[in-house]
């Protein structure tokens, strides 16, 4: 049972860091004050927020404050608010 277990747990954390390794495309903005201020907050505080700050779309503002549930998408959104990365949302990547 407790190999199981571990088991288990090795592949949910697996599974929920394959997004940061989805090959996400986008294209990377100009790093600022006003980035890196947002990639703390989305660091700090909750993903989702440094994208909100960079006005990106409403659907990888969502997607990121949902997956931040994982806990580990939080470093992802913090370099995707630092390097104000645009694109990339859904279309089989996040």
């Amino acid at each position: 049972m407790k190999k199981f277990l571990v088991s288990m747990f090795m592949l949910s954390v697996f599974i929920m860091s394959a997004p940061a390794f989805a090959g996400t495309h986008g294209t990377n903005g100009t790093v600022s004050a006003r980035s890196i201020g947002a990639g703390a907050l989305s660091l700090i505080i909750w993903p989702g927020i440094g994208q909100a700050i960079n006005d990106q779309s409403y659907e990888k503002n969502l997607t990121h404050a949902l997956l931040g549930l994982t806990g580990i998408f939080r470093i992802w959104s913090c370099y995707d608010a630092v390097v104000d990365r645009q694109g990339g949302v859904w279309h089989n990547r996040i």
